[in-house]
């Protein structure tokens, strides 16, 4: 089964839904304990589906959690650093970013004076809000298209705030 045909997404959100997603997906804490319980939720939807990623979770700095999945390579552990950084510049999904340079017309790459050996505004990359704190990490896949990085990230963090 290929990556894509795992957990295929129809189509891109909407900049409003990027953000609704954002606003909607802030947490009351986040724990050692909480990024060991969202990265092993992270794996068990990535292997449902079969997927091929690398899933990180950061806190301050700090990695908490990381996993590579079958499949997956060391360039996805590339992507994660470049995904990750765009989260903590700009304070939101590495996906919204990027979208919002395509909505002006432009490219994050051509226009985000930003160097793109570092840098990614590429989806999969989601900020890490807490209730009172703001972004204290970020939450990250990488492997598949991104839009499907992106969607899995999301589904897992609605899945775990439920929880």
């Amino acid at each position: 089964m290929t990556a894509t045909a795992a957990a295929p997404v129809s189509e891109a959100p909407s900049i409003e839904e990027l953000e609704s997603q954002e606003r909607r997906l802030v947490l009351p804490r986040f724990t050692y304990d909480d990024a060991w319980a969202l990265g092993n939720l992270l794996v068990e939807l990535a292997r449902e589906r079969r997927a091929p990623v690398a899933i990180d979770i950061t806190r301050g700095g700090q990695q908490l959690f990381h996993a590579a999945l079958p499949g997956s390579t060391p360039d996805n552990d590339a992507w994660i650093a470049r995904k990750r950084r765009v989260v903590e510049r700009y304070g939101c999904s590495s996906y919204l970013v990027g979208a919002r340079f395509r909505a002006k017309g432009t490219t994050f790459e051509a226009s985000s004076r930003l160097d793109p050996d570092a840098y990614a505004a590429h989806g999969g990359a989601f900020p890490l809000a807490v209730e009172g704190a703001g972004v204290i990490g970020a939450v990250v896949v990488s492997g598949l298209p991104q839009v499907e990085d992106h969607a899995l990230v999301v589904a897992a963090l609605e899945r775990f705030i439920a929880a």
